[in-house]
């Protein structure tokens, strides 16, 4: 009987796979990370909003939300009969609501947010299917300074909870598709040149453009530190269809150079993937010793045309890349504390957890209780 009693249970416990439990210090180390971030934003003029998480599927992939239909899970509502997308991503969200709620407030628009976000499925780095999203959005301006201070912001809010080693990798997803088609190629080719950039192969990239691989070729090769890959940039003899990228990648360069001397940047002109409905300059931000990414951003526009530029950082990476939980100031109260001395210790600091009937040993009841005090004649004394 107790055998299948504890098989019922593990049951009860198995969770589709990229989903899981966050317990006991995991869960308050999260919140207190997200509380963090949001507080960073909150000091550079960033007001918070609170999308749904789930939304009629007409809207929730319009726009920029179309790139990520196919990661969407839909359900019919019941009481209009209209399908229902549950969020995958959270700036198309915030980007409606700047469109449309708040389309007559005073620009530049700076919007911040949190939650969790469901997906299909979870890739080879992040095999989570349900994790959060801090982020901010800067709505408005199309300029050099806005791109700057949105890169700067995700260096100082991972700062700020403890992140080191983090590093900066700039790309401009829109200059390769400008220069193929100033060089005249076809969807086919421009498709063919795409793969081989993706794979870094250079034999199959002046296969697949013709006389057009050198210059791409070029342009591949400029990958690396910035400045040194922005004067790389430079000496190429681009088409007058691709300048205001590179042009507008080297005044940001220069803008986060200026204001953040030792914050490590790196370019890759050529990347695209996941930038998928990035319309300019875009970056991802890692740390060291850290698997995968801690945040996307870059330059997009709004379902009603409107410039705007941003990042989300995802909390799962990010918990990875900081100081875990310390032991906290969880202190044991005797039964019987009263009420006005329990309120005082938790102002002074203190996590407070009550006996509920007298114990023998309190020091031994406090380590069983994981707590690392208890209220003695005298105040808090360590076990």
């Amino acid at each position: 009987m107790i055998d299948t009693a504890d098989k019922a249970l593990a049951a009860k416990a198995l969770l589709p796979n990229g989903l899981r439990d966050l317990l006991p210090t995991d869960a308050e180390h999260e919140a207190k990370v997200v509380g963090r971030l949001m507080k960073e934003f909150h000091r550079h003029g960033y007001e918070r909003v609170k999308p749904p998480l789930v939304e009629f599927e007409t809207s929730l992939l319009s726009g920029s939300g179309a790139a990520l239909a196919n990661q969407t899970f839909r359900v019919m509502d019941p009481v209009t009969q209209r399908m229902m997308g549950v969020r995958s991503d959270m700036t198309p969200q915030v980007a409606r609501i700047a469109a449309t709620r708040l389309r007559k407030a005073p620009r530049p628009l700076r919007l911040s947010y949190a939650g969790q976000v469901l997906r299909v499925k979870g890739s080879h780095l992040r095999p989570e299917r349900q994790f959060g999203q801090v982020g901010i959005e800067l709505i408005g301006p199309l300029v050099a300074e806005a791109d700057a201070e949105v890169i700067l912001l995700a260096a100082s809010a991972l700062h700020a909870v403890g992140a080191e080693g983090v590093s900066i990798d700039l790309t401009v997803p829109t200059l390769v598709p400008a220069v193929c088609r100033a060089l005249g190629l076809e969807p086919e080719q421009m498709a063919q040149v795409r793969a081989a950039l993706d794979k870094r192969d250079a034999a199959a990239l002046r296969d697949a453009a013709g006389g057009a691989g050198d210059l791409l070729q070029s342009i591949l090769a400029a990958s690396g530190p910035a400045p040194a890959a922005v004067e790389r940039l430079a000496a190429i003899a681009l088409p007058t269809e691709a300048e205001p990228d590179r042009a507008r990648l080297a005044q940001v360069v220069a803008l986060l150079s200026a204001a953040a001397p030792h914050l490590s940047l790196t370019i890759d002109p050529v990347e695209q993937r996941g930038f998928e409905y990035q319309t300019g300059l875009s970056f991802t931000v890692f740390a060291r010793g850290v698997r995968g990414e801690l945040g996307r951003g870059g330059r997009y526009r709004t379902e009603t045309g409107e410039p705007a530029t941003g990042f989300t950082l995802y909390t799962d990476t990010v918990l990875r890349a900081i100081p875990g939980p310390g032991p906290g100031l969880r202190l044991l109260l005797p039964a019987g504390t009263p009420y006005k001395r329990a309120h005082d210790l938790r102002e002074q600091g203190w996590q407070t957890v009550s006996a509920l009937e007298p114990v023998a040993d309190l020091a031994e009841e406090a380590r069983r209780l994981g707590c690392g005090h208890v209220l003695g004649a005298q105040g808090p004394e360590a076990v």
